[in-house]
């Protein structure tokens, strides 16, 4: 079983995630084999909020280069949780 801190990796903090704030919309970079049921609970658990909706997207990793070698970075999956409109502020996000 994992733990709800196993699930989400980390916040993803840039100005289009900072602008979905103001719609109760949160950014996070999650667990690639995470389903929606199993991120949103991570959320209620880690911040102590409702979810209303999850969507989630797989990314793939972009190819870089070293010279003549050719690396790639490895694919992630981004989560974006819509909390109800009753629902407090995640705390973690207010100081930004």
């Amino acid at each position: 079983m994992l733990s709800p801190h196993d699930i989400i990796v980390k916040p993803i903090v840039t100005e289009k995630s900072m602008d979905d704030m103001a719609e109760k919309k949160y950014t996070f970079k999650v667990m690639k084999k995470a389903n929606k049921v199993q991120i949103a609970n991570a959320v209620e658990a880690v911040f102590g909020v409702k979810v209303e909706k999850v969507y989630t997207m797989n990314m793939t990793g972009k190819k870089k280069r070293m010279g003549r070698f050719v690396g790639k970075r490895s694919d992630w999956k981004k989560a974006i949780v819509k909390l109800t409109e009753d629902s407090k502020e995640i705390q973690f996000f207010e100081g930004l």
